[in-house]
């Protein structure tokens, strides 16, 4: 028989399973509403939507990159415990949204869940999380997700640490060598790095930096020439917390990143992205 969306709505709303789930269960039901939400819990799959509100602040950052370093994909998948985000099971459907990421290119959570699951494709990725609680038993949430492709004569490279609590994207020049891609990755990774150059930082941040730091050094009661060289100095250190060639270099904090790139045949760092694990969670406590 045919079934209307308008009661596939509503099932989904009582159960919280996936559409083509609550679409079949309808059927199965010949279209009776209660028999249908007993169907999805014979299933396991109505109780996604108790366990949808439960915090999820563990799992872990995924990542993909395709052959050839043309493009990259990064996850935060949330769960409820770091006993089920150590899983193989866990792992692999996080690797598995991060190939999703890649394919269809976006960073935008919302549009990767109304896409349809590369593992699976009669249903959604919404619908793919939603059957990963029902079988996990955990609240499982896509917090974030970010798409990198590589510009002319670019690549990405990535790099994991601490077993996906942090996840890092690079796109750096293509001849950049395995190494100096990784020791870039790693020190986005270690150092948080906001802007990879001073001309990517925004001038309305500079200006309150600058202003804080004009306002401190006045307090001292020395001359404005004394005051403007104390205040580009505090902005200068700025710069080095924020900026990624201008930070220390991790492996050797003697020489900047900026020298190390230098050092390497002039490599260019166009842009990154970082992920640390609970920061996109947005599930409630």
């Amino acid at each position: 028989m045919a079934i209307s969306a308008v009661s596939v709505k509503e099932l989904r709303e009582k159960t919280g399973a996936g559409m083509m789930d609550c679409q079949r269960a309808l059927q199965e039901a010949n279209g009776d509403m209660e028999e249908a939400v007993k169907i999805l819990r014979k299933k396991g799959l109505a109780a996604a939507a108790k366990r949808a509100g439960r915090a999820a602040k563990e799992g872990l950052v995924a990542i993909a990159v395709t052959e050839g370093n043309g493009r990259g994909g990064m996850v935060e998948l949330n769960c409820e415990t770091d006993f089920v985000a150590r899983t193989e099971q866990y792992q692999a459907f996080a690797q598995a949204i991060a190939d999703q990421v890649v394919a269809d290119g976006t960073g935008d959570v919302e549009k990767v869940k109304g896409t349809r699951y590369l593992g699976d494709p009669l249903h959604t990725v919404a619908d793919a999380i939603a059957a990963q609680i029902a079988t996990i038993g955990e609240n499982i949430l896509l917090s974030r997700v970010g798409f990198l492709a590589a510009g002319q004569g670019m690549q990405i490279g990535s790099y994991l640490h601490m077993g996906g609590k942090i996840g890092v994207m690079v796109e750096v020049a293509g001849a950049a060598d395995e190494e100096t891609v990784k020791d870039v990755a790693m020190q986005v990774a270690a150092a948080e790095p906001r802007y990879v150059s001073r001309e990517g930082v925004p001038a309305e941040v500079v200006k309150e930096e600058l202003d804080i730091a004009t306002a401190q050094a006045a307090s001292s009661g020395k001359p404005p020439q004394v005051i403007e060289k104390i205040a580009q100095g505090k902005l200068g250190k700025f710069y080095e917390q924020v900026c990624l060639v201008d930070q220390p270099f991790v492996k050797n904090p003697e020489q900047k990143v900026s020298d190390m790139l230098a050092a390497r045949g002039g490599v260019a760092v166009k842009s990154f992205l970082r992920f640390k694990l609970g920061e996109g969670a947005g599930a409630p406590e």
